[in-house]
């Protein structure tokens, strides 16, 4: 197992049923991932998760469990959002196939994390929104809705393949100067510029319509750097001290 994969997380959240995580963790480790990260899990422990985990039971046994998705994503570069629809304002989306290229191609760089949402209901609206990408696996029209192991399967398949085809002499991956933002570092900037559009009397948090949805989105997409994050915290403090005086 490769210490770029172990820069790779899956995050399960308020899964339902103990089985699921088994089976996820098993999914994982067939395909050399070992982060397991679940949010506010209704029932783990258990001893059925160990059981449908079979030989994966290590996983199981080193799996985070956190109380919150900030929590779970705080320190990570990149955020992949599993749902099987589109949403209102849509996101940029990934395939299986792309979304294993996307991971590979970053995780070098930083802590990358892949989003599974509840077995019944996916992933919130609001839970989309703190991440960069939505990956949609392409299912039948009369049958969209993958078991939860299942999703982790494929997800985690094309992550192995890209994996392997990258280590083929020739490869080229591509380069940036900087670190990009964490999403604790992004979370902290959009506080920063909803608080500045409030004060500027831009932004009515009682009528707020789309106005930080669709900002929020546009940042997740500009995947912003350490820099570039910083550079425009300094921007918002300078409003503010404008405002101020």
């Amino acid at each position: 197992m490769s210490a770029e994969m172990d820069k790779v997380r899956i995050v399960l959240i308020n899964t339902t049923h103990p089985g699921n995580i088994g089976a996820a963790a098993r999914a994982m480790k067939n395909m050399g991932l070992s982060r397991l990260y679940l949010v506010e899990p209704l029932d783990f422990p258990s001893d059925r998760a160990r059981w449908r985990a079979a030989n994966a039971a290590d996983l199981l046994d080193k799996a985070v469990v956190v109380n919150s998705l900030d929590e779970a994503i705080a320190d990570c570069g990149l955020v992949i959002g599993t749902s099987a629809r589109q949403r209102r304002i849509p996101s940029p989306m990934l395939t299986p196939k792309s979304c294993g290229l996307k991971v590979v191609d970053e995780m070098e760089r930083h802590q990358v994390a892949l989003l599974f949402g509840r077995e019944a209901r996916g992933l919130k609206n609001e839970e989309l929104l703190l991440c960069h990408y939505h990956l949609q696996i392409p299912a039948s029209e009369d049958y969209t809705s993958l078991n939860l192991a299942m999703a982790v399967q494929i997800v985690a398949y094309e992550i192995r393949q890209a994996y392997l085809d990258r280590s083929e002499p020739g490869t080229v991956r591509d380069a940036w100067d900087q670190e990009f933002a964490t999403s604790q570092e992004v979370q902290h900037l959009f506080s920063h510029l909803e608080q500045t559009l409030v004060d500027l009397d831009f932004h009515d948090p009682d009528n707020p319509r789309q106005l930080m949805t669709r900002l929020r989105r546009m940042l997740n997409r500009i995947r912003l750097d350490k820099m570039e994050a910083a550079i425009l915290r300094g921007f918002l403090t300078a409003v503010g001290k404008k405002i101020r005086r």
